[in-house]
């Protein structure tokens, strides 16, 4: 399966819902939440439908647990509350994490991802969850084949993002997405990224790519991403890709970005608003607190030489 990381707002609802249009892969949405949000709260996929009146997910719960009411949601809480922190990273990234708590909590995952591959007929199911601690904890369920896309975006696009609001259409408007304070997100920043890196020394494929390069050419990107997953492309499936658009279909992404409902175009183009909307004093700490991962990624700290 492919699990897309990263911090949020860098783009991986974007990745996602572009993966999900090649042939062989079936889009989940961030699998993390599905427990509280889509078996409890009942909220809708991205086909529209509530969860609970989604023939597809119907059919994974079926296949999986018998039925969603079998799943006892407080034991996969308590189960992600003792191990799927980030917190806990540094334990999970040992040779010792393996524990009986690890991996029955990584077995409710992959039964879902073997659920919806034999559902949908697709060769590669794709988690969008972004989080570090359950790519982690992933890497010790049994009969996974875990890859990693690792999504990164300038730490200072990323900050300016998160002060935005933004409605969850799946609960009608009423509820807001998490807003955080640029000192908050920058600290974030660092910690999800590193924890990446870190996964990559413990042997897990990752492969990681830049928003920003990514939209400068998504028809190349997506033949690198779908060559990473050993999925091989013919000219054809790119055909949804236009020069600044791409026409998408229904999906049934489980929780995510409000993106996961769009259907039909979507425009490609690269966020680029932080630039100038961004306080100059909120810029300089982002980039003095996320320096050096940013160079490492490649980003200029010279805000003047990116605007």
């Amino acid at each position: 399966m492919l699990f897309l990381g990263g911090f949020g707002r860098s783009g991986t609802t974007l990745v996602e819902r572009l993966l999900g249009e090649l042939p062989g892969m079936c889009a989940l949405g961030e699998v993390v939440h599905l427990w509280q949000r889509d078996i409890r709260d009942d909220e809708r996929c991205g086909c529209g439908a509530r969860f609970s009146g989604c023939a597809f997910w119907r059919r994974v719960g079926d296949l999986a647990f018998n039925g969603w009411a079998n799943v006892d949601v407080d034991r996969i809480h308590t189960l992600r509350d003792a191990v799927e922190r980030t917190r806990h990273i540094p334990r999970l990234a040992s040779a010792t994490a393996a524990t009986d708590e690890v991996r029955e909590y990584a077995s409710y995952y992959a039964r879902v991802y073997a659920a919806a591959a034999e559902v949908s007929g697709a060769r590669m199911v794709i988690d969008s969850s972004k989080h570090s601690a359950l790519a982690h904890v992933l890497r010790w369920a049994d009969d996974l084949d875990l890859r990693v896309v690792h999504v990164v975006r300038d730490a200072r696009g990323v900050a300016y993002s998160w002060t935005k609001t933004v409605s969850r259409p799946e609960t009608d408007g009423a509820d807001q997405m998490t807003r955080y304070s640029p000192g908050r997100s920058a600290v974030l920043w660092n910690a999800h990224n590193a924890a990446f890196g870190l996964l990559a020394r413990r042997g897990v494929p990752v492969y990681r790519i830049r928003y920003e390069e990514f939209l400068a050419d998504p028809r190349a990107g997506l033949i690198r991403l779908a060559d990473f997953a050993g999925l091989p492309l013919h000219p054809e499936h790119l055909d949804f890709l236009r020069t600044e658009h791409a026409d998408l279909r229904a999906g049934h992404s489980a929780a995510g970005n409000p993106m996961r409902f769009t259907v039909g175009r979507l425009a490609l183009r690269r966020d680029d608003a932080w630039v100038r909307a961004l306080p100059s004093t909120q810029r300089r700490l982002v980039g003095a607190v996320c320096g050096p991962l940013l160079r490492a990624y490649g980003y200029p700290l010279n805000i003047a030489s990116e605007a």
